[in-house]
């Protein structure tokens, strides 16, 4: 490398010579008693370092995002897991219905006697009817928080599917990252950005699929 660079600059400064004879007047050809050729300035020669042929390849960002609202509603599991809410939803709400009207009924016998009622069976009747109250109140709860436990119970199993799937996924396509499609909200323009909901869907489905 170094013999090369020596050899440009000597053939750049040649070929610069007689365009600076040219602008300084002819060319002297007397001997040692002339002005010494060291003082007459000699060019600046920039010699650029030869390419190497090997360029470190940039590494691509490859940033996934996934719609998880359609992965829980089209997804094999997400559909067994809403059926299975909305019947016990619905059993309750049955239920639930049936022991208002009940009450309603009851309430309605009650304030049919109260004229004839001394005012301790009147007391006596109110206790009794805010026991079935406080029972239908506390049956309500129970319902609400059954609910919300069955709903926690399959939207855990749900997402630890779909985890599953985006870690191997992820691995196997060389993304940098898989995220909520609603957590996304700027990326830059050399970011190479896909929705991989349909290729992470399939891969719930068939983890859904076996036994």
């Amino acid at each position: 490398m170094l013999t090369i660079c020596r050899s440009a600059a000597v053939m750049l400064i040649l070929f610069a010579l007689p365009y600076l004879s040219h602008a300084e007047g002819p060319v002297s050809t007397a001997g040692p008693a002339d002005k010494p050729a060291a003082q007459t300035a000699a060019p600046t020669v920039i010699v650029e370092p030869a390419p190497t042929g090997e360029t470190k390849a940039e590494r691509v960002i490859k940033f996934g995002y996934v719609d998880m609202v359609k992965i829980g509603n089209d997804s094999s599991q997400g559909k067994a897991a809403k059926a299975k809410f909305e019947a016990k939803a619905d059993k309750y709400k049955g239920q639930i219905a049936a022991k208002q009207k009940q009450l309603e009924k009851q309430k309605n016998a009650i304030q049919a006697k109260l004229a004839t009622m001394s005012s301790e069976q009147r007391a006596a009747k109110a206790k009794e009817f805010d026991k079935k109250v406080n029972d239908f109140q506390k049956y309500v709860q129970k319902a609400e928080k059954e609910m919300q436990d069955l709903q926690e119970e399959v939207s855990r199993k749900l997402f630890l599917d779909i985890e599953q799937a985006v870690d191997a996924y992820g691995k196997t396509n060389g993304f940098t990252a898989i995220c909520v499609k609603k957590d996304v909200l700027y990326l830059a323009s050399g970011v190479d950005v896909q929705d991989v909901t349909d290729s992470i869907l399939k891969l719930v489905n068939e983890k859904g699929s076996k036994p």
